[in-house]
């Protein structure tokens, strides 16, 4: 994308708006969508940004729908272009004078095991998922810290507390994402901005599907047979997730709560995940990961 502020709103006037304002990063499917959606339908005016306009469909359709779709506004964003996020940051301020939720989505999921994923992907996974995240963040943050009250809440994963194997790269992400929210938070209680996790864990959401149909690998990887076990038992748990909008949902309350907790882990399983993780020997943990995974050596 240029540099320039590219939305889609023709009506929406250019004053600073009544409505609570939320920038949700990553709105054209998946929880960024429903999160989107959510928010408008709880009063927010909700700028909706994503990589591409032309998937914006899905997202304003479903508004219309629902009668919001004057509470959305579709922007053009790629967190990985540090200048256009300042660019769409202050253009956002000077329109609506606030943004009292940041919503820190956008991300996608490189499969594969550590030997066959290229430098490359490593490196586009970590400029997407964790330095998206804090680029969005350092834009947003002077005004929120000006305001005195602000949201900003980080979708991470399960797999930003337990490594699984064959998506090393998403998995060091979302450790990134994690260890960044825990120094941010303390850095700006004093300041009346919360900072959130929320940790989904495996939903029927279209972002595995593309790990899929993109994983890296070959027909000679000593790892094959491992990471079709790995895939095989992946689809079949994101097959049988829950509900995504209980997610957007989520969002919804913790935008309501005066002092949310730092973490909401969510998601089938999650739970007993995180508790046999803290309270088990981590040898039995992994004993049972990788039996359960089919990763066993021959």
């Amino acid at each position: 994308m240029n540099n320039s502020y590219s939305s889609t709103s023709q009506s929406l006037p250019s004053l600073p708006s009544a409505l609570p304002t939320a920038l949700v990063t990553g709105s054209s499917s998946g929880f960024g969508q429903l999160i989107a959606l959510t928010l408008a339908q709880k009063g927010y005016q909700v700028i909706a940004t994503m990589r591409d306009l032309n998937k914006q469909a899905p997202l304003i359709n479903e508004a219309k729908k629902a009668g919001i779709d004057m509470r959305i506004e579709s922007v053009e964003l790629d967190v990985t272009n540090h200048k256009a996020i300042l660019d769409v940051t202050k253009a956002l301020i000077d329109k609506y004078g606030r943004i009292d939720v940041l919503v820190n989505n956008a991300g996608y999921a490189v499969g594969g095991f550590v030997e066959d994923v290229p430098l490359a992907d490593w490196q586009r996974q970590m400029e997407t998922n964790f330095m998206g995240v804090v680029a969005v963040t350092k834009a947003v943050l002077p005004y929120m810290r000006e305001q005195g009250t602000g949201y900003i809440i980080n979708i991470s994963s399960i797999s930003g507390r337990v490594g699984f194997p064959g998506y090393a790269p998403y998995v060091a992400s979302k450790f990134a994402v994690e260890g960044f929210s825990e120094a941010l938070r303390l850095e700006l209680k004093p300041f009346g901005v919360q900072v959130v996790l929320v940790e989904p864990g495996a939903y029927p959401t279209n972002i595995w599907k593309k790990g899929f149909d993109t994983i890296h690998t070959s027909q000679h990887s000593p790892y094959q047979d491992k990471l079709q076990a790995i895939l095989s038992y992946s689809r079949k748990t994101a097959s049988q997730g829950a509900d995504p909008q209980e997610v957007a949902d989520a969002v919804a309350r913790i935008c309501a709560i005066r002092y949310p907790k730092l973490r909401y882990a969510m998601g089938n399983g999650v739970s007993l995940l995180l508790w046999a993780k803290m309270l088990l020997p981590y040898s039995f943990l992994e004993r049972t990961m990788i039996k359960m995974l089919g990763t066993t050596k021959k």
